[in-house]
């Protein structure tokens, strides 16, 4: 006879992996930045989106916001707040990278260096491909976390008690 705690405990780690790569990403994301700040303002003034007053601050807190998601997501600290959080930063800078790709300006996205390599080719495609799926796994998190939706490790425990 087999129960359902043995079909579900293979995805028993997905909402953890889930939170664990996007608090990677986050935080890898940030890493550079915070030791370069004037140079992620430089590449936040070349998306052309925000009035000049705007864009220290912006970069500045944008930087911060990365790194403490990261944290958050990753030890689980704060977790609804850092689920709804990065979800709002990703449906941003994806569609900041969508605005400037229809827009037709070549923009380095500096989504993990202030410093592009020359060589490389500025906003692509791959950016516009990569992003939504940021944007599933992160839409994934934000699913379970507020519709009480059983993921397979709540199904699990339930099923233990």
């Amino acid at each position: 006879m087999t129960t359902n705690v043995h079909r579900s405990t293979p995805l028993a780690w997905l909402p953890l992996a889930a939170r664990l790569f996007l608090g990677g990403v986050f935080l890898y994301a940030s890493a550079d930045k915070l030791f370069a700040p004037a140079e992620f303002a430089r590449i936040v003034y070349n998306y052309q989106i925000l009035p000049d007053a705007l864009i220290n601050l912006s970069a500045l807190v944008l930087l911060w916001l990365e790194f403490l998601l990261g944290v958050c997501l990753i030890t689980g600290l704060w977790l609804p707040g850092a689920i709804v959080w990065a979800n709002g930063l990703l449906w941003i800078f994806f569609a900041s990278l969508l605005f400037n790709h229809f827009r037709g300006l070549d923009v380095h996205c500096g989504c993990f260096s202030t410093r592009p390599d020359p060589a490389s080719p500025p906003a692509t495609a791959w950016y516009l491909v990569r992003d939504p799926v940021f944007l599933v796994i992160a839409g994934y998190l934000l699913f379970f976390q507020f519709t009480g939706a059983k993921t397979p490790a709540n199904s699990l425990k339930k099923e233990r008690s």
